[in-house]
């Protein structure tokens, strides 16, 4: 847009224009896609660790008990 068009807009219209053209864009929308899944993945990825952690603290708690009985 050239700068003339830019004088003769208030400040508002040319946030409407620039919200119009990034609505329009959709050079952005895969990038967005595959954060949202990226995020996904994530969460079930740190659900995962954590059932296995707790599994695990289990475990060792078990062998704990076990040892100390033992004596």
């Amino acid at each position: 847009m050239p700068y003339a068009m830019h004088r003769r807009h208030g400040p508002i219209k040319r946030a409407l224009i620039a919200l119009r053209r990034l609505v329009r864009d959709q050079r952005g929308a895969t990038a967005v896609e595959y954060g949202l899944i990226l995020a996904l993945v994530f969460l079930a990825m740190i659900a995962a660790v954590q059932g296995v952690a707790d599994e695990t603290i289990g475990m060792w708690d078990y062998v704990s008990n076990r040892v100390v009985n033992a004596e």
